[in-house]
């Protein structure tokens, strides 16, 4: 017959620290200044619900790129604001971003797939590059029509709803061309 015994769990001291770097992390985070949250949240959330329903790998890459934008133009506008500025310094934030996005993608081998192509590029890449024109277009039209309009926007919450709009009209019109396989 064997004999239970109540064992005291410890704790290593490898999740002792990890905890409290977590605890230090959380309580001394600070409000994050966006370019705009709402749109970071929006594009985040679009690429969470286009994977969770199974959707081509083209068009949540369309969200891949535009989140990627969206961090690139966030951390941009931070620096700048402290004053933080080198040489080429949104060339080298945006490649780090995308190398940082895309090399891990590559090296876990869902980018490369021979059968995972469109147009013979691969779906990922070419989604991310669609996805990234999109917002900066649609980020360009909002400071437009801004202008235009004598530095106000036409309608609340234009700088989160046209970015937003136009990624979800593009995933659209990508998710029907390949429903219907036109691509």
């Amino acid at each position: 017959m064997q004999r239970k015994s109540n064992k005291l769990k410890i704790i290593s001291s490898k999740s002792l620290t990890a905890a409290f770097f977590l605890a230090v992390g959380f309580f001394s985070a600070q409000v994050a200044r966006a370019v705009c949250p709402l749109c970071v949240i929006g594009v985040g959330a679009g690429l969470g619900f286009s994977r969770w329903f199974g959707v081509d790998d083209t068009v949540s890459s369309i969200w891949i790129g535009a989140i990627l934008v969206a961090l690139v133009m966030w951390t941009i506008i931070e620096m700048h604001k402290r004053n933080k500025k080198f040489t080429f310094d949104v060339a080298i934030i945006s490649l780090a971003y995308y190398l940082l996005t895309l090399v891990p993608l590559y090296y876990a081998g869902i980018i490369g797939h021979p059968l995972n192509e469109i147009f013979g590029i691969d779906k990922i890449i070419f989604g991310i590059a669609i996805g990234t024109v999109v917002f900066l277009l649609s980020y360009w039209l909002h400071s437009y029509l801004k202008k235009r309009n004598n530095g106000k926007a036409f309608f609340s919450y234009q700088k989160v709803v046209l970015p937003f709009a136009t990624l979800i009209l593009t995933s659209i019109i990508f998710y029907l061309l390949i429903a219907w396989r036109i691509i």
